[in-house]
């Protein structure tokens, strides 16, 4: 027996103004400073909440026992309320989080083993449901973490350094989000992540979070300010065939190796990045990817005919590989006495274009602005905005427009998804932070059609949410 959607959306909203209650107490009783004069044990990151627990949380010393011999370890706790009040496929709220755990080796510190490391990450991921899958009906990421419920295998490599640390080369289950397209600004807000162009392009989105995949990284630093990075990944974390790819590899266990490969490349300029500087901060980044595999035309099937077109086959025409270029930016544009690269106000950029016939989305762009430290008796936090723009291909335009030719019926047809958020990070002790959080989706899943209202497209949906972090 079903219960009634009053009594759903009460109780998913209960939770949602319990935590905005909680944040507004503890911004107003709990001040976010770091002890500077403590000293920070072996082994921990920076920030970490074990700074502010007895004995720095290792009151037997084995954490600082094992970083002295080269082995690291941590988790990063991730948990966060998100709600839809309008528009989409539905109102109402979930609650998700994601436990990351990871151990790092350095061979040199164990064995004597020079510029050889280790590193594994998993995720361990719960919540009550998906908010752009059930309530959003999106394309563009509304949370980072979101995934299916599942413990996961994300990352296991080796990376040997050599020539003074100028080379390196990693081998593993790999991730390009690691370390490809993505800007650091950015990483500040929720709905930062794989871009949508790649995610909805590439099959079973590409190896990005939460799925990762077989495949090699070379790394060279010609210089200080600039690194060239390669790799080449096995091209389908999940493997062909119909079902949700976060299913068919649910546990990150499937280490395939022989779907056609995908091919990424990225030249990285940074200047200004050291502490000591007094110049503004940047780096741009170029890069380019490579899928050898086949897919399938937007609009046309194997005789050339409409895929609308109900004298046609209804199979999709093959075309051989695809492509994807972009350029990223981030740039410091205010940076206080004594600030590091991380501090002031500074503005980034993506954007990315692929061919139109195979891909859904042809062209992306997000950017946005940071401000960092910029409250005096908050030093350590963090707000800003930012916006997400993906436009649905020429190609795939056509075939909707074929649909309505054919069919007779009216129906949207898609042109692109629009998202902007405004959030604030507060740091409530050093390696613990909440996260008030504002989005705004403009042309849900691209405009597509409202499952209750055919004819109309999905309305555009405002989503509010708190996040909390806590990093050990």
């Amino acid at each position: 027996m079903h219960r009634s959607r009053l009594a759903i959306r009460r109780r998913a909203w209960g939770p949602l103004v319990f935590c905005f209650g909680g944040t507004l107490l503890a911004l107003a009783s709990a001040r976010a400073r770091a002890d500077d004069g403590q000293e920070r044990a072996a082994g921990l990151p920076s920030p970490s909440i074990a700074t502010s627990l007895p004995y720095q949380g290792d009151p037997g010393g084995v954490r600082r026992w094992l970083s002295d011999r080269g082995i690291n370890y941590g988790f990063v706790y991730t948990g966060e309320v998100l709600g839809n009040v309008s528009g989409g496929l539905r109102r109402g709220a979930i609650y998700e989080d994601k436990i990351e755990t990871y151990v790092a080796a350095d061979f040199e510190k164990l064995i004597g083993w020079k510029g050889l490391t280790f590193y594994s990450n998993q995720f361990w991921i719960h919540g009550t449901g998906n908010l752009g899958r059930d309530f959003v009906g999106n394309m563009i990421t509304i949370s980072n973490i979101e995934a299916l419920p599942s413990n996961r295998l994300s990352e296991i490599w080796l990376e040997q350094k050599l020539f003074n640390d100028r080379f390196s080369i990693r081998v593993g289950q790999l991730t390009t989000d690691s370390e490809f397209f993505n800007s650091k600004y950015f990483e500040l807000f929720i709905n930062s992540d794989w871009p949508t162009i790649t995610s909805e392009n590439l099959p079973s989105g590409g190896p990005a979070y939460p799925l990762s995949t077989p495949g090699v990284r070379f790394a060279f630093q010609p210089t200080k300010d600039l690194s060239l990075l390669l790799a080449l990944f096995n091209g389908d974390p999940a493997g062909p065939g119909p079902g949700d790819a976060e299913i068919k590899n649910r546990h990150g266990l499937n280490f395939r190796l022989r779907d056609p490969p995908l091919l990424i490349g990225e030249a990285q300029y940074g200047y200004n990045q050291e502490k000591t500087a007094t110049g503004l901060a940047g780096m741009i980044r170029l890069g380019a990817w490579h899928h050898f595999g086949r897919f399938d035309d937007q609009r046309f099937d194997i005789a050339g005919r409409s895929l609308a077109d109900p004298l046609g086959s209804g199979i999709a025409r093959a075309l051989r590989g695809n492509d994807g270029i972009y350029g990223i930016i981030d740039q410091q544009i205010y940076r206080p006495a004594g600030g590091d690269a991380d501090s002031g106000v500074a503005l980034f950029s993506r954007i990315s274009a692929s061919p139109s016939d195979r891909n859904l989305i042809n062209f992306y762009i997000d950017g946005g602005v940071t401000f960092a430290g910029m409250i005096p008796s908050r030093p350590d936090d963090k707000f800003g905005a930012t916006f997400i723009y993906a436009n649905v291909s020429d190609r795939a335009r056509a075939l909707d427009r074929d649909t309505i030719l054919f069919t007779g019926m009216p129906q949207p047809v898609r042109d692109f998804e629009l998202t902007l958020e405004f959030t604030y990070q507060a740091q409530i002790r050093p390696g613990w932070t909440l996260q008030p959080d504002i989005q705004y989706v403009f042309h849900p899943g691209g405009r597509v059609p409202d499952p209750n209202f055919p004819a109309a497209a999905l309305k555009d949906a405002a989503i509010f949410g708190l996040r909390t972090t806590i990093a050990y």
